[in-house]
This record gives structure tokens, sequence and C-alpha cells, in this order.
């Protein structure tokens, strides 16, 4: 062998020992690094920390938490998991970092139908989300387009309460839930294809309600295939079946009031009655040269926002309501607003909600107790990052547990007990700003339909606080008004709220 070619033996044989040496110390750095995880508890064979959950997961991992502190692991099946507990490392998780956190872990529920491939809630932050996510907020939750429809709104909420005042009438009670509903989803209805979906308030609402509620039960229920991604073929609790059948019935709504609308553009009756509506804005985008918009990405995105809407709307009204009752108390402060910054005889209008600042505090204070989605919808690390000092490594589903948030003793005084006065004076409010209060969630995920929220909620709730007194159904004391929570991936009373209305004096 010449000089040369020994020498590219020792020099080969050199390079790979340093690579192999390199890799070696990076594997090391490596467990080094993640042996910094999150504290949490320990994992049992197989199953991990399933057991942890419990059937009301966001009080059970609120009890957990307060053992291994605001950041913890914890091992869901084969899901690497960790719970976010506290302001400041959900202010990490949903602003500072939320380049990483953006992703999604889908639930097994939602593959019904394929509808997560084309979900505003389920996609990825990429180029087809913010098209779809920018449709929605330019034609249905932007400021000027809100502002466009308030007398849509405002004639709803004329109709809700001459339907009370005829319950009042009869000395009738009323399920404040089903009743809130109906408002919502019709301003919703109108606001996506320019019609009321809800006529009258017998069978037709309760059936839309079950099948709203439905999907929202079966994606938020714990599913053992969400932890076990092999059994997902198998649909063991039969789940996703479910979901399908939910799914389906929302989708001939949706594909008739569809069909209608392409009838009557086929027909060239858009140029003389445009209904300037969502579907008519994603109509026109799949006409445009280019678009990538498919029929079933249209189904999708009017599904979610009917879906999301409605349900989480209503449920806030409902909590408030009942915590209203429960606290005879605060019932009062808020009329006596009412009754001294609205006129005699006259309907709350949005514009006076401003200037009710007790009002506000309610529906604040109902958000903190009551947060419409008390586990936010379940992030996925997108690479290896650093939080609050500890390492999560890529593909983690990431809980951030906004009802253990606003239950937090070191955050708020006396954190069980209903005081809207703490909102008084106080410059927290629920937009994303202040990670104290995230119902809507915050960063580029957001939820989109917080402006409607935003006025719908204390516009309904006040018009039945001010037009109307209130008593729980069948004489029950305040005291003992039954507060237990239905959990999905929002927060029901578990027991509607039926309360006896009468027109107050």
């Amino acid at each position: 062998m010449d000089y040369f070619s020994l020498t590219l033996v020792f020099f080969s044989v050199f390079i790979s020992a340093f690579i192999l040496l390199c890799m070696n110390l990076l594997k090391t750095s490596r467990r080094r690094k993640f042996s910094n995880a999150p504290p949490g508890p320990t994992p049992l064979p197989l199953i991990g920390n399933l057991l942890q959950l419990g059937i009301k997961p966001h009080k059970s991992l609120a009890e957990v938490a307060k053992i291994y502190g605001p950041l913890m692991t914890l091992k869901l099946g084969r899901v690497n998991t960790v719970i976010v507990s506290a302001p400041g490392v959900a202010r990490e998780v949903l602003q500072t970092q939320d380049h990483v956190f953006a992703y999604r872990t889908v639930p097994d529920a939602i593959r019904a139908l394929s509808h997560h491939e084309d979900s505003m809630v389920w996609l990825p932050p990429n180029q087809e989300w913010r098209s779809i996510r920018k449709l929605c907020n330019s034609h249905a939750f932007s400021a000027q387009r809100l502002n466009s429809n308030k007398g849509e709104r405002d004639k709803k909420v004329n109709d809700l309460v001459k339907f009370v005042h005829d319950k009042a009438a009869l000395k009738e009670s009323i399920d404040v839930g089903q009743v809130a509903f109906v408002a919502v989803l019709n301003v919703i209805s109108n606001m996506l294809f320019s019609v009321d979906l809800i006529n009258d308030s017998g069978e037709t609402v309760r059936e839309l309600k079950r099948v709203v509620r439905g999907v929202m039960d079966e994606v938020g229920r714990p599913n053992i295939a969400d932890y076990f991604p092999l059994l997902r073929y198998v649909d063991p609790q039969r789940i996703r079946r479910r979901t399908a059948m939910y799914l389906e019935k929302l989708n001939e709504i949706c594909e008739g009031l569809i069909g209608q609308r392409l009838q009557s553009r086929d027909d060239q009756l858009q140029s003389s009655n445009s209904s300037n509506d969502l579907l008519d804005a994603l109509l026109d985008y799949c006409q445009e040269d280019g678009s990538k918009l498919s029929k079933h990405t249209i189904l999708t995105l009017l599904e979610d926002v009917f879906v999301a809407g409605s349900d989480t709307s209503s449920s806030t009204i409902e909590w408030a309501m009942a915590e209203l009752l429960r606290n005879p108390e605060k019932m009062v402060k808020a009329k006596a607003e009412l009754r001294e910054k609205i006129k005699e005889g006259k309907q709350i209008e949005e514009s006076d909600i401003t200037s009710l600042p007790y009002l506000q505090a309610v529906v604040k204070e109902t958000f903190r107790l009551h947060p419409p989605v008390p586990l936010l919808i379940p992030r996925r690390t997108h690479a290896d990052v650093e939080l609050h000092g500890f390492y999560v490594p890529k593909r983690t589903q990431v809980l951030v547990n906004v009802w253990a948030i606003g239950r937090d003793g070191q955050v708020w005084e006396n954190p069980n007990c209903f005081d809207p006065d703490r909102f008084l004076g106080s410059e927290i409010g629920f937009k994303g700003r202040d990670f104290e209060l995230l119902p809507f969630g915050a960063g580029r995920r957001i939820c989109p339909g917080l402006p409607l929220a935003d006025r719908m909620v204390p516009l309904i709730l006040g018009a039945l606080l001010h037009r109307f007194d209130w008593e729980i159904e069948g004489g029950v004391r305040a005291e003992d008004l039954n507060m237990e929570e239905k959990f999905g991936i929002t927060l029901q009373k578990a027991l509607p709220l039926r309360a006896l209305p009468t027109s107050a004096s």
C-alpha cells in the first residue's frame, strides 16, 4: 500500500470516528436535555396516566396540578402530554412561542367524514388555513360586517323578549339555555345563510340542539383510540361513527341551503337580491381563478361556525343566569344598573353595553368560572422546545386547562365564589391579552367568533334581566340550584336551567 493510500485510509477512519463521536455526544446531550421534562405522576404500564383523567378531566387535572405544579407531564396511553395550569406558562404557549404550539392534535372523532382535512379548527397553520380564516374573519366577524348586521341581531333579541313575555303571561317556565340557543343560532344562520333556521321553539329546536350538542360531546369525550392510535381502525367506542351521524345531519341542512343559493344564482337573482352573507362570499371565492376552495371546505367551514358559535354563546348565557339566580344579591345589582342606564320600556341595544360595567363584569365572571372550552383545543409541538425551564419534545400534546387557571387561588381571591365585583375597575379582559382569563384562547388560533360572542352574550343576558324578574322553577331555593357540569369539548350544565319569568315592574 503506497503512502497516499495509507493516508487516505487513516483519514477516512478518523473522519468516521469523529462523526460517530459527534453523533454519540448529540444523543447523550439530547437524552440529558429531555430528562429535564416537566414533573408528573409515574405512569402505569401500558395505560400510563389515563386513570388521572377521570370523567371530568378539567377538574381531575387541576387537582393533579396542585401536586406537580403549573406545567406537568402525563403519559396518556401512547401520547406524551403536558398540562398547562397557570397564566405565565399559558402566555409562553399561546403567545411567546405560539409558532411552535400552533399545531393541533386531531381527535379521532373529528376524522369522521374527513372533517378535519378542511376544518379551520383542526388544520395546521398553513396557507389553506390562513385563507379560510381570512375569509371567515372578513366576511363574518369583522367589525364592519358585524356593524352592518346589528339590525338583524336586534330583531332576534326582540323575538326572544316577545317569546319570554308570552311565557310570562301564561305563568310558564322556560328552558333558559334553549331559548338562548334559538336566538344565537338564528343570528348565526342569518350571518351564514340569510335565513332563520328555526321558526318555532318546539321539536325543531330540540333536534338541532341535540345534533349540535352531539358533535361537541363526541369530540370532547375521552376516546381510547386517541391514546392508542392503532385502535382508530376499529373505533372501539363507536365515537367516530356517532360523530359521523351528527355531521351527516348538519351536511344535509347546509347542502340544502347551498343548493337553494346556487339555484338562485343560476336564475340570475343574485344581482338584484344579493344576500351578502358568508355563503355568498365563499361561493364567489370558489369562482375566482386559482381558487382551491372545494365544496367540502365550504361545508366544513359553515358547520364549524354553526356548531361552535351557537353552543358556546348559549351555554354561557345559561351559566350566567344560573349564577345570578344562585346569588340573588348579584341579580339585584345587575338589574339596578340596567334600570338606571336603560329607559323604562326601551330595549337594550349593543351600544348600551359599554355603559353597563356591572353587566360586563357578570359576563367576565361567568367566563372565569365556566369557560366555554375548559381545556383549550389540544395543541401539538411542531419542534423540540424549552418551556418554563423544562424541555418538551416535538409532537407532544399540550393542553391548557383554562378552567384551572380561572380557579387558581394564587391568581384570584375567593376563586370559587361568583363575584362580578372583582372585575369592576379591573383592566382584565377576555380577548386574548390577559392570560388569567382565556375563554377564547389567544394567539393566532384564538377563536374567530370572539367578536360576535362579545356582542351577543351581554346583549341577550341584558335583555333577559332588564325586561323580566326570575325565579327558579319549582320553588327551589337559590342555594340548592344544581350547578353540576357535563364535560364535553364545551362545558354545559348537566341539568338544564328552567326558570319562571315575570314581567319586571
